[in-house]
């Protein structure tokens, strides 16, 4: 599993977000404090503070292809 701090910065960005996400064919996951969802679910995201600090979670190995496809949130 690959980890990385994001931010995402309004509502067009987290549905640019979550559709990229949908297109992985690895899990992802956001999580923020305690909590942690499921980021191909667009419902998810907007459960989270989106304008906080949220950590990246994807169910691969491969920490260059997150960094490209998540290149535009990474912090």
């Amino acid at each position: 599993m690959v980890s990385k701090k994001i931010k995402l910065a309004g509502i067009e960005q987290v549905q640019t977000f979550n559709q990229i996400c949908s297109r992985c064919e690895y899990n992802v996951d956001l999580k923020q404090g305690k909590y942690l969802v499921d980021a191909k679910s667009i419902m998810g995201i907007y459960s989270l503070n989106i304008m906080g600090e949220l950590e990246l979670q994807a169910g691969t190995d491969s920490e260059k292809e997150v960094e490209e496809t998540f290149k535009d949130y990474i912090i």
